[in-house]
């Protein structure tokens, strides 16, 4: 019997584990969008599962409690953060080119995700083993990179014992500057007066010799 043209065009229904993932992935969403906009501890359950469009009840079908959430929700977004730099940053540029471009990627993602900060800050008391997975991560894929960059010889006023430490300064740096300059407030060219200047430093201490 030839089949209908609904019955020829009509995606595939998903999968009861598809289905499973799509909710466990509107949860996340929504707890990143309520706590980025009233913090943790006024994100609720209530609140969470409001915003997802799911019962309350569902909730506890993922999760064992609203610290269980809050636990794996900034090493989430921290991997799309991460995610998102790789997408904008020239792979085959090196040194400080490189570090200005995975900078500039960093403070567009903060202005485009604004509730990030407060997830990321407001996480090292309030979600302290999800802040140590999420700086775990930052760092670790830093030192990947520049350990990259110091095979290529990009690097050689350091040893490859000194790649982790700067990458921790990197990060720290990264961090505090993002306080001033990774808000919508900032005026855009303040902000790559900024970037050139973060370039200096980093072409003269990190990468000088390069």
């Amino acid at each position: 019997m030839a089949q209908s043209e609904n019955e020829k065009t009509s995606p595939p229904r998903p999968t009861r584990a598809e289905r499973s993932e799509q909710t466990l992935n509107a949860l996340l969403d929504a707890a990143a969008e309520v706590v980025g906009e009233l913090g943790y501890q006024d994100a609720s359950v209530a609140r969470i599962t409001l915003s997802a469009g799911v019962a309350q009840g569902t909730f506890y079908n993922y999760f064992n409690s609203r610290q269980d959430l809050f636990d794996e929700l900034l090493p989430r977004m921290g991997r799309e953060m991460l995610a998102y730099i790789q997408d904008n940053v020239d792979m085959s540029a090196s040194g400080a080119e490189r570090e200005r471009q995975r900078f500039t990627a960093y403070l567009h993602y903060l202005r485009e995700n604004p509730g990030f900060y407060r997830v990321l800050y407001q996480a090292e008391t309030l979600a302290p083993q999800a802040h140590r997975d999420h700086i775990g991560n930052v760092v670790s894929g830093y030192v990947r990179s520049l350990k990259r960059g110091w095979d290529r010889g990009e690097m050689p006023m350091y040893d490859a014992e000194e790649i982790e430490a700067i990458a921790y300064i990197l990060t720290a740096i990264r961090d505090y500057f993002s306080m001033r300059y990774g808000r919508e407030m900032c005026d855009e060219a303040v902000t790559r007066k900024a970037i050139d200047t973060y370039t200096k430093v980093i072409m003269h201490g990190v990468f000088s010799g390069n």
